[in-house]
C-alpha cells in the first residue's frame, strides 16, 4: 500500500506533521522531490524538529527513510540533520539513499546567491539552497549522480573539468567571481562520498520488493500545487514538480502503486515568497494571524522569513486538490481561528469584472480581486478535543462549508501543533 502525503497551495501546510502523524503505521517514507530548501516542522515526544532533507516520519524506530532519486541531495545537510536528532536523544534512523540520485554541489548554492543578489529588487524570492541552478544542470545533463561518486578518479576528473568549464564563463564574466578548480570539486565528492556510502542502494528496486511484500510505505512531498513548474503560479515557483504524481517519478515507482492521496489544507493561507496571492491580507490583521499561526508564528522553517498571510482560499486550494488527486485532505491549524468574531473565505475571484472560481493562469490572477463569504467564529480554544461532533457548531459549520466549496473530502482535521492534536471525519462529499 503507497500513499503520498502533498500540499494544495503555497507550501508550509502542515505536510510534516501529517507524515509524522501517518509514520506510525508506515513501513518505510519516501522524500521524492525537492531539497534542503523543504521546512517540515514536526513536534512529538522528543521535541521540536525543523527537517530539511530527512523523511518527516523520521521518529520511528521501525521506519526506513528514504531519498528518492528526484530529490536534489545536499550531503552536508542529510548528516547535519541526522547528527542533530541522534544528538536529541531520537535513535538513529535507517536511511537509505538512491543511487540516481543527484547531488546540490557546492557552487549551485554559490550561484543561487549570486543571481538572487544581482536581480535584487526583482529575486524570486529563493531560500538560497542551491535548488534551481541544482535542476538547472540536472536538465542540462551536467549534474552528478550519487552513482558517479564511485567513478574512477581519471574519468570523474574529466566529467568535472567538463562542467566547470561553463560555470566559470558565467562566474567569471556574469557575476566577477573567482572560477571553480577542478581538485576543489573533486575533492568535495569525495567527501560527500564517505558520507554517504553506507548508505546507498537501488532505491527503485528495493521499493518494488517492498510493495510485492505488502509494505507501508508513505510518499512525503514539499512545497504544494502552487510552487509546481508546471501547475503553479509561474515563474514564482520551485524547479521540481511537487504534485502526488511525480512521487512515482522521484520514488522510481510504478504510477498505480499510489492508492491514497492526502492533500494537505491550512484553516486560512499563508505564502513565503514573491507572487500573486490573491486572499492576502496585511497590517495589524495580518500581524495577529501571523503571531497566533503555526506551531510558534508563521515563519518560514527554512529561512525564518515572516510569512506573507491570508483567508482561506477556496478557489487555489479547489485547484491544489484537484491537481494532487486528493482523495483525502487534511485541515489544519484550525485551532488558529478561535480567536475571530467572523472569518472570511475566498470563494471567487473578480477578474475584469467577472466572477470565476477557476484558478486561472499567472496573468490573470494577478489581476484578481478577491470575493468574500464571512462565517461567525466559534470564539474558543479547540485544542484537546479528540472527535468531530464535539467540536463547536460554528467550527464544524467552517469546515463543511469549505469542504463543500472545495469539493474534496476532509478526513483529518488538526487542531493543535502535537502529533496527536488530531481529528478523523469521515468521508461527507464526494471527491470530484
Amino acid at each position: 500500500m503507497v500513499r503520498a502525503v502533498v500540499g494544495a497551495n503555497w507550501g508550509d501546510e502542515g505536510k510534516g506533521k501529517i507524515t509524522d502523524m501517518l509514520g506510525k503505521e508506515s513501513d518505510i517514507i519516501v522524500r521524492f522531490q525537492g531539497g534542503a530548501n523543504a521546512g517540515h516542522t514536526i513536534i512529538n515526544d522528543y521535541g521540536k524538529f525543523a527537517l530539511h532533507t530527512l523523511p518527516s516520519g523520521v521518529f520511528y524506530d521501525h521506519t526506513t527513510s528514504v531519498i528518492g532519486s528526484g530529490v536534489a541531495l545536499n550531503i552536508p545537510v542529510l548528516f547535519q540533520e541526522i547528527k542533530g536528532i541522534v544528538d536529541r536523544g531520537v535513535p538513529r534512523p535507517k536511511i537509505l539513499v538512491s543511487d540516481r540520485a543527484q547531488m546540490v554541489m557546492s557552487y549551485h548554492i554559490l550561484f543561487d546567491k549570486l543571481e538572487e543578489e544581482r536581480l535584487a529588487g526583482k529575486s524570486f524570492g529563493s531560500t538560497k539552497s542551491g535548488i534551481a541552478p541544482f535542476y538547472s544542470d540536472k536538465y542540462a545533463k551536467i549534474g552528478f549522480q550519487v552513482s558517479e561518486l564511485f567513478l574512477e578518479e581519471k574519468a570523474l576528473k574529466e566529467k568535472i573539468e567538463q562542467v566547470i568549464v561553463q560555470k566559470n564563463v558565467i562566474l567569471q564574466h556574469l557575476y566577477h567571481a573567482p572560477a571553480l578548480q577542478v581538485e576543489e570539486i573533486y575533492q568535495e565528492l569525495m567527501e560527500y562520498k564517505k558520507m554517504v556510502k553506507p548508505y546507498v542502494c537501488d532505491v527503485s528496486s528495493y521499493l518494488w520488493n517492498a510493495i510485492k511484500e505488502g509494505k507501508h510505505i508513505l510518499l512525503e512531498g514539499q512545497l504544494g500545487t502552487l510552487k509546481d513548474p508546471d501547475h503553479g503560479i509561474y515563474p514564482m515557483v520551485t524547479s521540481s514538480s511537487t504534485l502526488a504524481a511525480y512521487g512515482a517519478i522521484g520514488a522510481g515507482i510504478p504510477p498505480y502503486e499510489i492508492r491514497q492521496i492526502i492533500t494537505v489544507c491550512k484553516a486560512y493561507s499563508s505564502a513565503v515568497g514573491a507572487g500573486a496571492f490573491v486572499s492576502e491580507i496585511f497590517g495589524e490583521e495580518a500581524d495577529e494571524l501571523r503571531r497566533r499561526g503555526g506551531d510558534g508564528g508563521e515563519y518560514g522553517a527554512t529561512t525564518g522569513r515572516p510569512r506573507r498571510m491570508g483567508w482561506f482560499d477556496c478557489v487555489a486550494s479547489k485547484y491544489g486538490c484537484r491537481l494532487q488527486g486528493a482523495t483525502d485532505v487534511a485541515f489544519t491549524v484550525l485551532d488558529v481561528l478561535g480567536y475571530l468574531d467572523e472569518i472570511p473565505v475566498c470563494v471567487g475571484y473578480e477578474i475584469d469584472g467577472q466572477v470565476t472560481t477557476e484558478f486561472p493562469v499567472t496573468a490573470l490572477l494577478e489581476k484578481a480581486k478577491p470575493v468574500y463569504e464571512t462565517l461567525p467564529g466559534w470564539k474558543c480554544d479547540i485544542r484537546g478535543i479528540r472527535r468531530y461532533e464535539d467540536l463547536p457548531e460554528n467550527c464544524r459549520n467552517y469546515v463543511e462549508f469549505i469542504e463543500k466549496q472545495i469539493g474534496f473530502p476532509i478526513t483529518m482535521v488538526s487542531n493543535g501543533p502535537g502529533r496527536n492534536d488530531i481529528i478523523f471525519r469521515e468521508k461527507d462529499v464526494e471527491t470530484k
